[in-house]
């Protein structure tokens, strides 16, 4: 990211604590804030497929959350979402644990492990999708590929912005976000959200309050240290969706609530910390050396649908829905380091741009679950006619408590060598050694496990001129599985290796990729659907498939971004659900996996009466997809979802925006956990918000 006296001058120029210039003469400064596991090769020179996703997307379509911002890629699809709880998604058909938020990147590091709820958009510049092959460089990531979430930087230049939103189900949103430098050696910046909102889900509530202050320190010509402090509080009642009975998805309206609204919001707090340190030793090489602390709870009571059908009343009379009364006590400490050297030299007329880090981490997990399950009949609800209680769910007992302890380091060494001025080859190895300790309170079973691997890397990049780059990349991977199965028994470590071909291109108005994937992975976990809140392990899974991304102009005014992606993801091996006893063969598909998924949005900015109007959309099509791993004829129809957006700027600095949502209502399934487990997306959703930029 690059800063400009130069271009922000008059911006700086009424503030009052703003540095003073002279506009006629003014030296362009450059401050870049480095990303790791990128070294100093351009993104369209890599062996792998990277799309972005911009703040400006996000602003126009009135995005908020993380997880919608995914849905413009569509390589990405929603999982189980922890009773909307927590951010779960799969990359090209392959995901980690069901029964745990999906792990992402803030800035390079680990920032998806634990339960910190779900992520909100105020300190996001930009999200990067890394694609497939790229474990030997990221590490202990799935193969499908990493997100990266690139935060918002201090300046050194005052720039600001205040906005307030008022929505359906009495949205009500105020966000902020303010830089400048505090001298000409130290930079700020603040930003953060407020947010109180209904649902169109009955009696869900949102509340959450986050705020990202940072600091930039420019130490001398060469080297920077920038801190980054993230402080989130959120609540809202824990929410499974609604009831599919017998392959009635309209059994009950998508508003209907079947939980307790006495058992009061789940609560989500979650701290980080992030300080780098970036070194330009010389011209062709760089040091980035970093750390990362963060803590995260969730505690709350829920009641979910009882899916054991022996259990559940439902099966009986088609209208009395059996329920368990849960508490859920998650906490996660987790404490990461990353050094980093990067550069290049040349040998015998060959350029070798060279990627040389260790990393290691310390990470502390606790689950604790607690229930009441009654027999059949027992702790109940008319899915009709609900009456709610005015009391609390029944007292609960331990489930399970997991205390899970993590260490790990891990070494990789990258080369791409310019071979030509056409041809580049990419060698790359890690080696990590990953320590894992398990204690299941209420069984007493303990485990120990220590396993190291190397995973290698290969990839190749051929130009066949300016503006076409042919790739092929090829990586293994490995990573610990967190939690253990319904015996206390660890899953144990996952291994999983990709193979990508592709085509990176760029002309005067359009740019993108196409490629071709093949992915496996063993160990690969489902939810248990008997032993509700735990995961089962399903053997082996491979997913194939191709994307197309492409990002264009149709004239000056007009941008457009298309995102394709075909999956087939299934199971590569037999396998047979203990719980159930129900045979899942070779070649099932995955749960929540569409086989076609395409994602396109357009902006076009106009002048109407003398008025600068910016307008545009974003229109989604996901295919049918399996909705229990145990039950194979239990599948999500497929859905369109069309979003519109205006923008009118008002003042040189006031815009105002209005969004609507899902503009022709349709009725849809967003992911699935099981059939009395199905999360409903929302209705046509309409939002109002004024911005004023200082």
């Amino acid at each position: 990211m690059k800063y400009s006296t130069l271009s922000l001058a008059l911006a700086a120029a009424f503030a009052a604590n703003s540095h003073a210039a002279d506009n006629s003469d003014i030296e362009t400064i450059t401050i870049e804030h480095k990303q790791a596991f990128r070294g100093d090769i351009p993104t369209k020179d890599l062996p792998q497929s990277i799309i972005t996703l911009s703040k400006d997307m996000m602003t126009d379509n009135g995005i908020t959350k993380f997880r919608d911002a995914l849905d413009f890629s569509a390589s990405i699809t929603r999982k189980n979402n922890g009773g909307a709880l927590w951010d779960s998604y799969s990359i090209r058909g392959l995901s980690g644990n069901e029964n745990m938020p999906s792990g992402y990147l803030v800035n390079g590091f680990s920032g998806g492990r634990g339960f910190a709820g779900p992520r909100d958009v105020s300190n996001i510049e930009y999200i990067e999708v890394l694609k497939g092959p790229g474990s030997a460089l990221y590490g202990r990531s799935e193969p499908g590929g990493t997100v990266n979430i690139i935060t918002k930087k201090p300046q050194f230049y005052q720039q600001g912005q205040l906005q307030a939103e008022f929505g359906s189900d009495d949205h009500k949103r105020i966000q902020g976000d303010y830089t400048n430098g505090l001298s000409d050696d130290l930079a700020f910046r603040i930003n953060g959200a407020w947010q109180d909102s209904d649902s169109f889900r009955d009696y869900v509530h949102h509340d959450k309050f986050v705020i990202t202050p940072s600091l930039y320190y420019q130490i001398n010509d060469n080297s920077s240290l920038t801190y980054e402090f993230e402080y989130v509080d959120q609540q809202q009642m824990y929410d499974r969706g609604i009831v599919v009975l017998n392959g009635d998805f309209d059994t009950v309206p998508e508003s209907r609530f079947l939980g307790n609204p006495n058992d009061a919001p789940t609560k989500v707090h979650s701290r980080g910390h992030q300080l780098n340190y970036s070194n330009d030793l010389n011209q062709d090489w760089s040091l980035l050396l970093g750390t990362s602390y963060r803590t995260a709870t969730l505690t709350g009571y829920s009641s979910d649908a009882e899916l054991s059908p022996s259990r559940q009343s439902l099966f009986d009379d088609g209208r009395t829905l059996t329920r368990q009364h849960r508490y859920r006590d998650y906490e996660s400490d987790d404490l990461s380091l990353r050094f980093e050297l990067s550069g290049h030299f040349d040998v015998a007329g060959i350029t070798n741009h060279v990627l040389i880090g260790v990393d290691g981490y310390d990470y502390e997990l606790r689950t604790g679950l607690y229930r009441y399950r009654g027999g059949n009949g027992t702790y109940t609800i008319d899915i009709y006619e609900p009456e709610y209680s005015t009391t609390e769910g029944p007292e609960v007992g331990m489930q399970y408590e997991n205390n899970e302890q993590q260490n790990a380091y891990g070494i990789y060494l990258q080369n791409q060598l310019d071979l030509t001025d056409n041809l580049k080859v990419m060698l790359g190895l890690r080696f990590d050694e990953i320590e894992q300790d398990i204690f299941e309170t209420k069984s007493g079973v303990a485990s120990n496990s220590k396993e190291n691997r190397i995973s290698p890397r290969f990839g190749v990049v051929y130009a066949l001129n300016d503006d076409v780059n042919l790739y092929s990349s090829y990586s293994e991977g490995f990573l610990p599985l967190s939690g253990t199965d319904a015996e206390g028994n660890p899953f144990g470590f996952e291994e999983s290796d990709s193979f990508e071909v592709g085509i990176k291109f760029s002309y005067a108005n359009i740019s993108g990729t196409l490629a071709y994937f093949d992915a496996s992975k063993s160990n690969m976990l489902v939810a248990d659907p008997v032993n509700v809140g735990y995961s089962t392990p399903v053997g082996k899974a491979n997913s194939t498939g191709f994307e197309l991304d492409l990002t264009g102009s149709l004239g000056d005014n007009t941008e457009y971004t298309l995102s394709y992606a075909y999956v087939d993801a299934e199971t590569a091996t037999d396998s047979l659900n203990v719980d159930w006893l129900v045979p899942i063969p070779k070649g099932s598909p995955l749960v929540n996996v569409p086989k076609n998924n395409l994602s396109i949005g357009l902006n076009h900015d106009l002048s109407l009466f003398a008025q600068e109007i910016k307008i545009g959309g974003h229109y989604q099509y996901v295919s049918d997809r399996l909705g229990d791993p145990a039950d194979l004829t239990f599948r999500l129809p497929s859905y369109q979802t069309v979003g519109l957006f205006a923008k009118w700027r008002a003042t040189e600095r006031t815009t105002v925006s209005l969004n609507v949502d899902n503009v022709f209502d349709e009725q849809y399934i967003a992911s699935s956990y099981n059939a009395l487990w199905a999360y409903p997306g929302a209705p046509t959703q309409f939002k109002l918000g004024v911005s004023y930029d200082f």
